[in-house]
């Protein structure tokens, strides 16, 4: 494990906050998964694809893809049941990843540099394990890899749900039961531990979004069915076997970047950090006094990371070891 290099601020854009990347919908396999491009801005960019956590979307992306355009040509997906991709039958991680690879695949722009948020981030994991063929960098951020103790996340108080039958229409009539403001608020708030780094037209985007939840009837039941299968996941990981994740994580062989925020409140903070000493050629960076959504809240940070994890594969550096 190495510490992670900032690039230089000036090799990015000026600040700004540009609208969502413009998205399409791509039949794949049967089902409408929708994509968003944010294009390069430079000749020699290199294809990466950005992958959402759990009630996200591929707008949680729209900062980071914009400030690395001009080193990566950007793609986002919502994944099956998310943002304004149609459901699918399972939401397990393995099939979350298998849907990711299938991307990759009909896109054909493979090998990627992918980059994972919380879910996105153990999806993102198994597919650099299993497909290292389409991976050229690996970027996790608040990876949703396995950890036991849900007293350190938010998410703990969904576990009863899981024991309860169809605990979907629970969902569904709290959500019918929350203004969809209150609601934008509550989920900002668990992601984001500054909320005065989010400007008002990302909270008016947040709301949008809610919005759509709510017009999708199958959003509770992909929900929970979807936290189900990775709460199953983390199980499994403690058990033998080769469905671990963080067995797979020790198999990743591509350069890797794990970033962390001192003020997680749905992952373990412990994560981050243990994931980095498992992964073998891994970077760490932990960003005091920031939440869930890095890329969110400090996309500038988390954009030079990325630049350095860049310029490191390209030319490669000397990093002082950190101490496990």
């Amino acid at each position: 494990m190495k510490a992670a290099i900032l690039g230089p601020d000036h090799h990015l854009p000026p600040h700004g906050t540009p609208p969502p990347w413009p998205g399409r919908e791509v039949r794949l396999d049967g089902t409408v998964t929708y994509v968003r491009d944010t294009p390069a801005t430079a000749a020699g960019a290199e294809p990466a694809l950005y992958v959402h956590g759990l009630g996200g979307s591929s707008q949680n992306w729209t900062d980071l893809a914009g400030l690395l355009a001009d080193r990566l040509d950007g793609q986002a997906i919502d994944l099956p049941g998310f943002g304004h991709s149609e459901p699918s039958r399972r939401y397990t991680v393995p099939a979350f990843a298998e849907h990711v690879v299938r991307w990759i695949e009909h896109s054909g722009r493979g090998p990627v540099h992918l980059l994972g948020n919380s879910l996105g981030g153990a999806i993102s994991v198994r597919v650099a394990a299993l497909r290292p063929d389409l991976v050229r960098t690996l970027t996790l951020i608040s990876p949703a890899l396995p950890f036991l103790d849900f007293r350190r996340s938010l998410q703990g108080r969904m576990l009863p749900l899981l024991a309860v039958p169809r605990g979907e229409r629970l969902v569904g009539w709290q959500l019918a039961r929350l203004d969809p403001e209150v609601m934008a608020q509550q989920v900002l708030e668990s992601c984001v531990a500054d909320l005065t780094r989010i400007s008002e037209q990302r909270r008016r985007e947040a709301l949008e979004e809610i919005l759509l939840r709510y017009q999708a009837a199958h959003y509770a039941s992909v929900y929970v069915r979807t936290f189900r299968g990775l709460v199953s996941s983390f199980l499994r990981s403690y058990l033998r076997g080769p469905e671990s994740l963080w067995r797979l994580a020790a198999a990743v062989r591509v350069p890797t970047l794990v970033i962390g925020g001192s003020e997680d409140r749905l992952v373990d903070v412990r994560v981050a950090p243990q994931a980095a000493r498992v992964i073998p050629d891994s970077r760490l960076l932990m960003l005091r006094g920031v939440g869930h959504v890095a890329q969110l809240e400090v996309p500038r940070t988390v954009a030079r990371a990325v630049l350095g994890l860049l310029d490191e594969v390209a030319n490669p550096v000397t990093v002082r070891d950190v101490a496990s």
